[in-house]
């Protein structure tokens, strides 16, 4: 049974075209990993398909009784509100009707037999609707999936105003989760999870008994959860079952087979063609000619299979830098409070650091420590002599108006126009993405706009946050091999091991450091 029809549909921003009669339907039950490049769409169609966006063309039919819960990458809370009333919210719906419950047991008292048996009726109703839903029972579920999800080490009642971006998207996950929709909708959902967190959700999502539609680049998370693969590439949507791998072998045979048949005629259209030169002056083999001739008008032609541009990332390498980058003794990370104990710590050049840890220990604030962008709430950092430091912020402006080309440009006045649009198009970016403004980008895109800005800089010390979030499989594969070739020093924080484990040369875990329970 269809729970989604999607017929025909297009859309485009500008002369960009986005979807086109872009075909899709989700079956109860069915677990689909939506995939593709980035900015091919994937975003757009979830915002469409929510009713977000309303599609230039085609139609959206959702079967009736769905309730869809949709996380997306922009999601924003409330101010002044707790974790746990946030959570607390999932379940809203039960709470009115524990509300009109006690107000029809006020009413109760006045009532007369008839009436009063109407009320009985009703609040025996309520109370098998809340007995069946587990409202009795709502705390100890937020306790278990917030646990999971690593919400319990940021404090239940902690403000969410708080919070890092990362935590906002840990608390709407876990909310989304606790409502426990007919369908879910996960755009990047492992993006600010932590290793443990995300082999939750694996668990969690494996064992969903309702549908779900997840975009996701990390491969084997995909792997592990999907059932059925939508890919979107050049406007359109495919569908292909089983996992990620198994798609990979099917894309491959019909990539072979696309080229292998616009080969073949393009063979055919030469023989052709050049039958009808040699032979349309010619009084005796006109009428041949002609014929082949109306045969090649005819002919439906094919498209040359069109390859996607696959970045090329590489760091410039400045001057060799002092024995030591950065030192640090006594350190005491934070804010308001201390998030660490007191820690040494040195970074010697040429080392590459992965730093690990559940969210919420300070990953991010030790960066920004070391590179004294914020003070330390105790101890003294020591930078090392001829640094040039690059450095990858996990979040960006969403409401930067400045297109992908005046974003470089201003940062590197001295370039040439070409020169800006060579050194984008260089990280896969095509003439559309450098005239968009920054905030229409999708995330990928608007990562592989912020690591060109680094290219362009001569550095020694790269200090990346979070890179890989929104970045698709090339790219991902792309910058780990520029890093891996980078003479200089790294320090990354990044939540997937296996973008870093065969590279790096040492790994600091914050757990080992921090004043939380862990």
């Amino acid at each position: 049974m269809s729970v989604l029809h999607v017929d025909n549909v297009s859309h485009g921003f500008g002369a960009r075209k986005i979807l086109e009669n872009a075909s899709f339907r989700l079956l109860k039950g069915e677990h689909v990993g939506l995939i593709g490049a980035n900015g091919e769409g994937k975003s757009t169609f979830l915002n469409i398909i929510t009713g977000q966006l309303v599609p230039d063309d085609g139609k959206v039919v959702w079967s009736n009784r769905v309730t869809v819960g949709y996380l997306d990458q922009h999601a924003v809370l409330t101010r002044g509100k707790t974790i746990r009333d946030v959570l607390r919210e999932a379940f809203q719906g039960m709470f009115n009707l524990e509300a009109e419950m006690l107000a029809l047991y006020d009413k109760m008292g006045e009532a007369g037999p008839e009436e009063l048996d109407k009320m009985m009726a009703d609040v025996g109703e309520i109370q098998d609707l809340l007995d069946h839903g587990g409202f009795y029972m709502i705390d100890a579920k937020i306790e278990e999936v917030a646990n999971g999800l690593g919400l319990k080490e940021i404090g239940l009642d902690r403000d969410v105003t708080d919070l890092s971006g990362g935590q906002r998207t840990k608390v709407l996950l876990t909310k989304l989760l606790l409502q426990n929709p007919t369908i879910l909708i996960l755009d990047e959902p492992t993006n600010y999870l932590d290793f443990e967190h995300i082999e939750w959700l694996k668990r969690y999502l494996k064992n969903y008994e309702n549908s779900f539609i997840l975009v996701s680049h990390d491969i084997p998370f995909l792997n592990e959860v999907i059932n059925v693969i939508y890919h979107v590439e050049n406007t359109l949507l495919t569908r292909y079952t089983g996992n990620y791998d198994q798609f990979q072998q099917m894309l491959a045979v019909k990539k072979s087979q696309e080229q292998k048949a616009y080969e073949r005629q393009q063979q055919e259209v030469e023989r052709m063609e050049d039958f009808i030169a040699r032979n349309k002056a010619r009084v005796a083999t006109r009428g041949m000619a002609n014929s082949r001739q109306k045969r090649l008008d005819k002919m439906e032609m094919l498209e040359k299979p069109r390859e996607k541009p696959k970045p090329f990332f590489q760091f410039r390498e400045a001057r060799t830098p002092g024995r030591f980058i950065v030192e640090a003794d006594g350190l005491v990370l934070g804010y308001d409070e201390p998030l660490t104990r007191p820690v040494r710590i040195a970074l010697e050049r040429g080392q590459k650091v992965a730093i690990r840890g559940v969210n919420g220990l300070g990953k991010s604030t030790l960066l920004k420590t070391l590179l004294g962008q914020i003070p330390p709430l105790a101890g003294k950092v020591s930078l090392g002599d001829y640094l040039f430091p690059g450095y990858f912020e996990q979040e960006s402006g969403r409401h930067n108006t400045t297109t992908a080309l005046e974003e470089v440009w201003n940062e590197y006045p001295g370039l040439t126009n070409f020169e800006v649009r060579a050194a984008l198009a260089r990280c896969g970016l095509t003439n559309e993405h450098i005239t968009s403004q920054m905030m229409v980008l999708s995330g990928g895109e608007n990562a592989k706009v912020r690591l060109c800005k680094l290219m362009l800089k001569d550095i020694n010390w790269l200090v990346l946050d979070e890179p890989t979030n929104h970045l698709d499989v090339d790219a991902k594969d792309e910058l780990k091999k520029a890093l891996r070739e980078f003479k200089g020093t790294v320090l990354l924080v990044s939540h997937e091991p296996e973008f870093y484990e065969d590279w790096v040369t040492d790994i600091w875990n914050v757990e080992d450091w921090t004043t939380k329970i862990v």
